[in-house]
């Protein structure tokens, strides 16, 4: 089971600390950001990042639960979700829900950033008060929005999972242009191209172009 991506990265471990003292005035005191497995199904999800560390059970059991996954995307559901953990810790499969209450927890907020064929990064934000107000729930998700793209792009520089040479050359495919297009685009040869996307296959375990772009899509790095 991999740890969170920020237990290893000092920077994104300081960006998720700065961002819940952003948060204090609605008195948010922990984080989680789930993404899909790209080697799995559909309804596989990761702990990418959290904070604070010491609530890692109960993040691993909001990854393993079926709340929000692939039959909630199905469903068309709100892209943000606001709920009181308490009334609903004691249903079937809320293993997650009773961890958190169990730390102190009243509250969470959930914003999803959907992802091709139904995968989606999820962040999760927890609260020990319950919240009375949707403008609450609303300021949360606006500040999500605000700092998901550095988010997303510091969890892929951390991750370390492709090279840039290789996202470059695996973003050029998907905006579908050939080998010999992207070597012109690049200034390089149509051989260097064809192998920085062979690594990107071997890494992601695919064997096609289409399957790699697709799994890059899942783990943010297009």
């Amino acid at each position: 089971m991999h740890p969170p991506v920020n237990f290893d990265s000092v920077t994104l471990d300081a960006m998720l600390s700065d961002w819940l003292r952003a948060l204090g005035e609605f008195s948010v005191e922990a984080v989680v950001v789930l993404g899909p497995d790209p080697f799995a199904d559909a309804n596989q999800r990761l702990v990418l990042a959290l904070h604070p560390p010491r609530l890692i059970e109960g993040a691993r059991a909001l990854a393993e639960s079926a709340d929000f996954g692939a039959p909630w995307r199905d469903s068309d559901a709100p892209l943000v979700a606001w709920q009181h953990i308490a009334k609903s810790a004691y249903e079937t499969h809320s293993r997650w829900r009773r961890l958190w209450l169990g730390h102190g927890y009243q509250s969470v907020v959930r914003v999803e950033f959907p992802l091709p064929a139904g995968r989606a990064f999820e962040c999760f934000m927890f609260s020990p008060r319950e919240y009375h107000d949707r403008a609450d729930a609303a300021s949360l998700a606006w500040s999500v929005l605000n700092l998901w793209p550095l988010l997303r792009r510091t969890l892929v520089e951390a991750r370390g999972v492709l090279s840039p040479r290789e996202r470059e050359c695996l973003a050029l495919a998907f905006g579908g242009l050939t080998a010999r297009q992207s070597a012109e685009r690049m200034a390089c040869s149509e051989r260097t191209v064809n192998y920085h996307l062979a690594n990107a296959m071997a890494k992601l375990k695919v064997d096609n172009k289409l399957a790699a772009v697709q799994r890059a899509c899942w783990i943010g790095a297009l």
